[in-house]
């Protein structure tokens, strides 16, 4: 139980509301869903890099890695990155955008509007992944 004190409410009770979910508007998550996207994409940079290094193991290697990365699984898992590129990309310009000042009555427009073009840029990316 957090204690109150005359000023207001403890510094364990304030860190406590980082995680309740409770009241939160669009534009919170979609803050952290950005945040979240970002540390995934910073992730699979280091997971790329490792992959890389199969070049130096020779052609045989890497060719065997190409075979698999081509099954279906690989390519379900080429259209997440795809998504949380897009997500962290598109929300990161209407960040960007609304933390200049500019648009910040709009906000839940332009998130609807980039939660659109995403969904969009990924169909299509879905049928050229999909499509051969």
């Amino acid at each position: 139980m957090a204690v109150s004190t005359p000023s207001g409410p403890s510094r364990v009770r304030s860190a406590g509301r980082w995680f309740d979910v409770r009241h939160r508007g669009p534009g919170t998550w979609a803050y952290a869903l950005n945040r979240i996207t970002g540390l995934a994409l910073v992730g699979y940079l280091y997971i790329h890099l490792a992959v890389l290094s199969l070049l130096a193991r020779g052609p045989g290697s890497y060719d065997r890695f190409v075979d698999l990365v081509r099954s279906p699984l690989f390519l379900a898992l080429d259209l997440v990155l795809i998504a949380g590129w897009l997500i962290h990309a598109l929300n990161g310009l209407r960040l960007t955008v609304v933390g200049l000042g500019f648009g910040v009555r709009a906000q839940r427009t332009m998130l609807v509007v980039a939660t659109g073009a995403g969904l969009l840029a990924l169909v299509v990316s879905a049928v050229l992944l999909f499509g051969d």
